[in-house]
């Protein structure tokens, strides 16, 4: 217990689940943990749970949680010796790195040249072919090119084809092209969107493989050399190109392709020259052709599942690797142990095309019970506002087998409670209980060929009476303080010496869900 942590104070610039998740670590290392609060997250639960925080004006992203250079600057003020961005925000700005660096500041990431060039689609791709890993066939020309020429390529390649932002992400720039006769239309308008999106127009040109899985290897790699695969994650369970569920392993692969898809993963992260944690995604067509589609240079959303089957704690990893320790353990050392799944929970209502739900949480109270873990940025009272990502949190559960764990999911959403705000939880279950999705016969258009469709409310009696009884009480549960009152918080503040306000309201804690239900009036 008195062994000197490797960093004394790091910064978390970021918010919501992934800042609290990341805290906890960092705590359990005896470091000092920092947050950084805008003007509507000033009682939020990342807050809270850190040791100090840092006040920022403003309530927009782009007016707090992507202001780098004013975070650096207040950081250096807080005595922070590093930095660890999370996902999404800055975590994959290059020059946010950089100037991390620049400010003597370690970022708990990878080298900023590694962001840079892995953040350009078009270099990716051309790196990963030097390295032997199988890319899309595609076509990535000048900005100039004559459109006589992108027609003769997109010829070659043949259709359906995809257009695609070199800068891009996250389906923006994208256009799916089924025949010639669309292709310059599809080409401007993915041009146009690419400049509104990434400040960049450039596009590229790839071939369409129809009915594909997402898989993704995480990747580890340290400053003496050592590059580790930590298995794959199946992703391919989207909405708008967004992952909304995630399980590793995948029922897709065999030995044999988890193998080839490992080393491809592990050759794509030395001829990178990566440190930190990454991940590796490729595309995998019907016939077990695989490609690859792009590196994620952050630690990800689905890390969770990785850690529950490979017993790691990926941000302790993250932290060990930053302070330039090795990795401590080999590839051949690595082994898998049973089934996990993630889900995404969002504040959204699937009724009304998903559109992003804002209130109190009047109730919430998560399922509890073995092998599950929940990954949660809020608590009962929080206030979900317009101003950032819907997602709640991330339930995450354990099963020696994929059947075990799909029974313990289904489970799990069953008894998931929250009352105040929209929410996917219903749509999940559906999602869990489908019976291709049980089957594994699963690919990244499955939401659009099944039409799952959003369940009835779910039939008194289906919850435990006491939610029932809450849900009655809502108005009632809304009125409770749940933020230190009348406190605003300051600039290095500790926000909780008494650890037992700590843990009460922890995330991590496993108390019986149902069995301690209190109101105040």
């Amino acid at each position: 217990m008195s062994k000197q942590p490797l960093f004394n104070k790091i910064l978390v610039a970021n918010r919501g689940e992934i800042a609290v998740r990341v805290m906890q670590t960092l705590q359990e290392m005896g470091i000092t943990t920092v947050a950084l609060a805008s003007e509507p997250d000033r009682a939020a639960e990342h807050v809270r749970v850190a040791n100090e925080v840092i006040e920022l004006p403003g309530q927009k992203p782009a007016d707090t949680y992507l202001q780098g250079d004013r975070i650096i600057e207040l950081a250096v003020a807080h005595g922070v010796e590093a930095i660890h961005p999370g996902y999404g925000f800055l975590s994959e700005n290059a020059g946010f790195a950089q100037a991390c660096a620049d400010a003597g500041i370690t970022f708990i990431g990878p080298k900023p040249h590694v962001i840079r060039d892995m953040g350009d689609k078009i270099i990716a791709k051309n790196l990963m072919h030097q390295a032997g890993v199988p890319v899309v066939p595609g076509w990535s020309g000048e900005a100039e090119t004559p459109f006589e020429e992108i027609q003769k390529q997109a010829d070659t390649i043949g259709y359906p084809l995809l257009v695609k932002a070199a800068a891009g992400g996250g389906g923006k720039g994208m256009r799916l092209v089924h025949a010639a006769s669309e292709l310059e239309a599809a080409f401007a308008a993915a041009a146009r969107e690419a400049q509104s999106a990434f400040g960049d127009a450039r596009v590229f040109l790839e071939k369409y493989i129809t009915k594909p899985r997402h898989i993704e290897f995480q990747i580890f790699g340290d400053h003496h050399g050592n590059v580790v695969h930590l298995f794959e994650r199946e992703c391919s369970i989207q909405r708008r190109h967004q992952k909304i569920v995630e399980e590793t392993p995948s029922p897709a692969l065999t030995p044999e392709l988890r193998e080839q898809m490992g080393q491809a993963a592990v050759r794509a992260a030395q001829v990178m020259g990566y440190t930190n944690a990454g991940t590796v995604e490729f595309i995998l067509a019907e016939d077990g052709s695989f490609y690859f589609l792009e590196v994620n240079t952050r630690l990800q959303v689905e890390h969770p599942v990785t850690e529950m089957t490979v017993h790691q704690d990926l941000v302790r990893l993250q932290v060990m690797v930053a302070a330039g320790l090795p990795l401590p353990f080999t590839q051949a050392e690595l082994t898998q142990n049973g089934h996990a799944i993630e889900v995404r929970i969002y504040a959204e209502d699937p009724a009304r095309n998903f559109m992003p739900g804002i209130g109190t949480l009047a109730f919430y109270r998560p399922p509890v019970g073995p092998f599950i873990r929940l990954d949660s940025g809020v608590r009962e009272g929080s206030e979900v506002t317009v101003h950032y990502d819907p997602m709640l949190a991330k339930l995450i559960v354990w099963g020696k087998s994929r059947d075990i764990a799909l029974q313990k999911m289904s489970w799990a959403l069953s008894r998931f409670a929250i009352v105040g705000v929209a929410n996917n939880v219903a749509f999940l279950r559906a999602i869990i209980e489908h019976p291709q999705f049980i089957s594994g016969k699963i690919h990244t258009h499955f939401l659009e060929e099944q039409h799952i469709t959003v369940p009835e409310p779910m039939a008194e009696g289906a919850l435990p009476p006491a939610v029932l009884i809450a849900s009655a009480l809502a108005s009632q549960i809304a009125k409770r303080s749940v933020s230190s009152p009348g406190s605003r918080v300051k600039q290095g503040q500790a926000l909780h010496p008494d650890l037992a306000e700590s843990v009460q309201h922890s995330p991590w804690v496993t108390g019986g869900a149902w069995r301690h239900l209190t109101w105040q009036n």
